[in-house]
């Protein structure tokens, strides 16, 4: 009875192992899978990332009739001089200072203005405190595009403004309800004990915000300022309207935009992305200082 017993029990063992061991192989055949998928989405973005701006790089270094023929992929005739000569065109030196000067002050206004507004709304209970939060979300998530060029053009008339490139950094800076949201995630996450803490030293509120609180936010104001100084040095439409009376005071992406017609009136595709490709440096050289504002809003919220 027992050998019978032990001669049925026998196949169990093994039955049980080669169940255990096929769903195993079936788990690692799902993991590979995904790891294979998740790569292949990853390098599909990544190439169609990265396609428009190899295109440009290789477009700024062709002839421009290389580049209408679009027969090449790659230039047949380097021509690194269309650098110098998109330069040259489109007084570049001159129209990148307008383009620093405005993204600069535009970010740091939005920064302050937006810091100052989350950091009341987050430490204070006031009359109108929802309200106040339900139009600054409204403003973005209703646009109404060009129909309020005329409104603000008005506007900046009235404080004589409408000929200087301080018209176009008010309007960029009263658009920070973005920045807004932003920063008022990362005071969420600064204690509130700190505030006390320093009230209970003498500190006053202005004075806490400025001197305790705002250090502690430099990952979020990162974060921010590279978000405030992208959308400032790409905004076309405002500079355009507003240095129309005086082209000394145009920004990058308005002189650019001149590039596409030469003298003889011939389209100029291959200075236009040379100039495209030298007005993207600015922008990595400000991701670069921003990166490690992104790895420490990372860390900071899986620390949390």
């Amino acid at each position: 009875m027992n050998e019978q017993t032990a001669a049925m029990g026998k196949p169990v063992p093994h039955k049980r192992r080669d169940g255990a061991a096929s769903g195993l192989s079936g788990a690692r055949f799902a993991a590979v899978a995904g790891r294979t998928v998740l790569w292949l989405f990853l390098l599909i973005v990544a190439a169609l990332t990265l396609f428009p701006i190899l295109m440009t790089v290789t477009g700024s270094l062709m002839t421009n009739a290389d580049l209408m023929s679009g027969g090449h992929i790659l230039p047949t005739d380097w021509q690194f001089g269309n650098y110098a000569e998109a330069w040259r065109q489109s007084n570049f030196a001159r129209f990148t200072w307008n383009s620093v000067y405005m993204s600069v002050a535009a970010t740091v206004g939005t920064l302050l203005v937006a810091a100052a507004a989350a950091y009341v709304v987050d430490r204070r209970v006031f009359p109108g405190r929802a309200l106040y939060v339900g139009l600054q979300a409204s403003t973005m998530f209703v646009s109404v595009g060009a129909v309020v060029l005329r409104p603000q053009f008005d506007l900046m008339v009235k404080l004589h403004l409408n000929s200087s490139l301080w018209g176009v950094i008010l309007i960029l800076i009263s658009a920070h309800a973005s920045t807004f949201f932003i920063l008022l995630g990362f005071f969420k996450a600064i204690p509130r004990e700190l505030d006390e803490s320093a009230m209970l030293d003498g500190s006053g509120f202005i004075r806490t915000f400025y001197r305790i609180i705002l250090p502690l936010l430099a990952p979020g104001l990162g974060v921010s300022g590279l978000f405030a100084f992208r959308h400032a040095w790409n905004e076309y439409i405002l500079p355009l309207v507003f240095t129309l009376t005086d082209p000394h005071l145009q920004t990058l992406t308005v002189g650019l935009a001149n590039l596409r017609y030469g003298s003889s009136a011939a389209m100029q595709l291959n200075l236009m992305m040379a100039g495209a490709c030298l007005s993207i440096l600015p922008m990595l050289v400000v991701y670069i200082l921003a990166n490690k504002s992104f790895m420490q809003a990372t860390a900071g919220s899986v620390k949390g």
